[in-house]
């Protein structure tokens, strides 16, 4: 099964992407660029050079580490100009890799060093996806790009990111997110804002279960209330092994609620969240019916796109099209636009696209 499934095929298939941060996604090309626009000084001006600095300075095994590469790419990212051609390039890149639906987060608030208002940035953006989606859709690559805006935990503008969430949501922007350093910056620091969401019905997802473990995803899930787990893959340790494996409560209560871990195999290795590949609980999760997507966390950082995830499980795992497939669906099922659309992308483009390639 695995010898049949090639690279090439997985990126005709329709992919859907929940976990994807769109300061960790830049072309290096355009980050040189840009940065040579502003006079902003990178470890490397040659754009493929620059991209394996990236990758190898992310591949250290510490989160905080990884987060600081972050630095060089929120740097060129701050004029609406700017903004509107990273989210464009976005939408294109994504769209080429055969993605149909995505949710790409960001951080409003670290994009104010050039005097843009918070609504100036997430316009912008907007703008940007917007523009790359019809760009894409004019050469037979559909997408929709949904937007989450994304609070820092260390910070304290939680309640102004979410009430800039609501004030754009009938505009592209569909959900919230909290992101950063997990250890010594609960969720719970930024109670205030869930409960305001949840006041608005609106829909958010929160960082947990990186690097801090199983106490993130309790104050996610039972002090927060989030609808979905960015990563969420230290739940693992909720789980006895064995012939058998034995959930525990938490466990037990992620997988009956239907709770979506948005797992992103590459960049779990590089934050050190896992040992390799090989033995990413998301195979162990799998069998056992979670919710379990498929995700690229920062492509650039981790050198990737949504095939080479994908084709990444093939090899060390033996998956084939229906567990493709699944992940896929499992995606479709757990995004924040609403019912009737969700149905309509999995019911019109990925069960027809897989129907031939399921046995």
């Amino acid at each position: 099964m695995v010898a049949t499934i090639r690279y090439e095929d997985i990126v005709k298939v329709p992919k859907a992407l929940l976990h994807d941060h769109l300061d960790g996604g830049l072309r290096p090309a355009t980050i040189v660029e840009l940065a040579a626009e502003v006079g902003h000084e990178l470890p490397a001006t040659d754009p493929e050079e620059l991209g394996r600095w990236f990758v190898a300075a992310a591949d250290s095994g510490s989160l905080e580490r990884y987060l600081e590469t972050f630095a060089h790419t929120v740097a060129v990212m701050q004029t609406a100009s700017a903004l509107r051609r990273v989210a464009r390039e976005c939408a294109l890149d994504l769209a080429a890799d055969g993605v149909v639906y995505a949710e790409v987060r960001f951080a409003p608030e670290q994009h104010l060093e050039r005097d843009l208002s918070l609504d100036e940035v997430v316009e912008a953006v907007l703008a940007g996806f917007a523009e790359g989606s019809a760009e894409a859709a004019a050469t037979g690559h559909p997408i929709r790009v949904g937007t989450l805006l994304t609070a820092m935990r260390h910070a304290a503008r939680s309640q102004e990111i979410a009430e800039l969430a609501v004030r754009h949501r009938d505009s592209g922007v569909v959900g919230f997110d909290i992101a950063g350093a997990e250890a010594g910056f609960p969720p719970t620091r930024h109670l205030d804002a869930f409960e305001y969401l949840q006041r608005e019905n609106f829909h958010f997802t929160i960082h947990a279960g990186e690097a801090f473990g199983l106490p993130s995803i309790w104050q996610a899930i039972q002090w927060c209330g989030a609808d979905r787990l960015g990563h969420g893959v230290r739940i693992v340790d909720d789980i006895t092994p064995g012939a058998e494996p034995v959930l525990g409560r938490l466990a037990a209560y992620v997988r009956d609620k239907r709770i979506p871990l948005e797992l992103c195999p590459s960049s779990n290795v590089q934050t050190g969240a896992v040992g390799s590949i090989a033995e990413h609980p998301i195979g162990l999760l799998r069998d056992l019916r979670f919710r379990v997507t498929v995700n690229t966390d920062n492509r650039l950082m981790s050198g990737t796109s949504m095939s080479r995830e994908m084709a990444l499980l093939v090899d060390a795992f033996g998956y084939g099209w229906s567990e493709l497939r699944w992940f896929t669906i499992n995606a479709m099922k757990s995004a924040f636009i609403p019912f009737d659309q969700r149905l309509r992308i999995i019911d019109e483009v990925i069960k027809p696209a897989y129907a031939e390639l399921v046995d």
